[in-house]
């Protein structure tokens, strides 16, 4: 027997249309779920080096602290986009702020390596379902002149989460305090907590978007209407992946060393690393609603893949100051290269492209593909990177940004200043033109 539908408001009834200062206010309280994303994948890079010491970890158990970050993102990604259609993107921003609180806790209060495991994992299901959900609700609540800007919000305060993470980093590794470097994530948990409450559900839930029963949700993210846009969306999740950008964030300090530069400063390597991804993902705020996602998706992956290729020929020479400094600076170009295109563009398609009754469950699966490349990528880097060479793994993730632009080309639409209804509309003709789709 099926589930009663959840009774729609009318059709005709007027949405809310938010001032500029709650707009504002909403976005930076959601946006912190991005921070926490950013914040908890990066913090381990330094507190990793004391937790080893303390716990007297081999090298398997300290890729399982982790790797259990990154198994869990990808179950809370998937599993995000059901209790977001059924129970409101709202109650489960909540869920996943109280989830990165005690996530965090957990991992200050660990007393042995299974606790700390348990606590990344976690803190995953938090990062993955913040990962589908904050992207999911900027973009219902934005108007279209500005859900480029919005979400684009997220994937800044994301890389800013990143660098904080490193400058905690720095701040303790005298002290060798890696419990505080948890603490600190535990300030903008609690506030996103409390102001998770405080905000209004989406209006685009609220007019009977979601989808309640399984069965429909289901059949909505295979038809033809809808498939055009899951291609788009997990295609752009492969290649954000397996472009390479994880193997710089996580491995930069062990490439800079392999190059030839002196690594006795990993921490700070990362912080300037960090630095350069902030910085360029800022500069992609006016740019996403004036040039648009098509245009920066192109430009992006194109300098990712000349960025890749050159840094893959720099690895293959003699070491010399003129190759070490070379390739320091094809890294920071392609960094710079993804962080104003790529890296905010797919969250933001991934949450435009699909129509109501299957955008938080096509975002989930999205995601889920993101997380499932993160770890393949983290995983085998260093094994492929001492088999073949680093220089033919760079070249590897050249080729496959390259082939991206092939796609992007072909099959991408341009979003900007376009209502969501208007987007899928479009998607949907473009895709199927003898397929007139249904009008809302």
């Amino acid at each position: 027997m099926l589930d009663a539908p959840r009774l729609p408001a009318p059709p005709s009834a007027p949405a809310e249309t938010p001032t500029p200062a709650r707009l504002g206010l909403t976005t930076a309280v959601v946006a912190l779920g991005g921070l926490l994303f950013g914040f908890d994948t990066g913090v381990i890079s330094g507190a990793l080096l004391f937790i080893r010491t303390d716990f007297a970890l081999n090298s398997f158990e300290e890729g399982a602290v982790i790797s259990a970050l990154l198994l869990g993102a990808a179950v809370g990604a998937l599993g995000s986009g059901r209790p977001a259609d059924r129970f409101g993107r709202k109650k489960v921003l909540v869920a996943i702020a109280l989830t990165f609180t005690l996530g965090l806790l957990a991992a200050v209060l660990a007393r042995n390596f299974a606790m700390l495991v348990a606590a990344r994992a976690v803190l995953g299901l938090a990062v993955g379902g913040a990962s589908t959900v904050v992207p999911l609700y900027l973009t219902e609540i934005a108007p279209p002149r500005l859900r480029g800007r919005l979400v684009t919000a997220n994937q800044i305060l994301l890389t800013v989460g990143i660098l904080v993470s490193y400058l905690i980093n720095l701040a303790y590794a005298g002290s060798a305090d890696w419990r505080a470097m948890f603490a600190v994530g535990l300030v903008p948990s609690v506030a996103m907590l409390v102001g998770t409450l405080l905000i209004p559900e989406s209006p685009e839930w609220r007019r009977g978007g979601a989808v309640t029963r399984d069965r429909s949700a289901h059949v909505a993210l295979s038809s033809p209407l809808v498939r055009p846009a899951l291609v788009i969306g997990v295609t752009l999740a492969a290649v954000q992946q397996f472009g390479g950008i994880n193997s710089i964030i996580y491995y930069a300090p062990s490439i800079m060393a392999r190059a030839g530069l002196p690594a006795t400063n990993s921490i700070t390597y990362s912080v300037a690393i960090g630095a350069v991804n902030v910085v360029m993902t800022i500069a992609a705020i006016p740019l996403i609603d004036r040039v648009g996602r098509r245009p920066l998706l192109l430009f992006s992956l194109t300098g990712m893949a000349l960025s890749l290729a050159a840094l893959g020929v720099a690895l293959s020479l003699p070491t010399s100051s003129a190759t070490n400094i070379t390739a320091l600076i094809c890294m920071v170009t392609y960094v710079a290269s993804f962080a104003i295109g790529l890296g905010p563009v797919f969250w933001i398609l991934a949450a435009e492209l699909f129509p109501p009754e299957a955008r938080a469950r096509g975002s989930a699966v999205c995601a889920l593909v993101n997380w499932a490349a993160n770890f393949i990528v983290g995983q085998l880097f260093l094994p492929a990177a001492d088999l073949v060479g680093e220089s033919w793994v760079f070249w590897s993730f050249a080729t496959v940004s390259a082939t991206a632009v092939a796609f992007v080309l072909r099959t991408v639409p341009e979003t900007k200043n376009r209502s969501l209804t208007d987007v899928q509309r479009g998607l949907a003709t473009r895709s199927h033109p003898r397929t007139r789709p249904a009008t809302p």
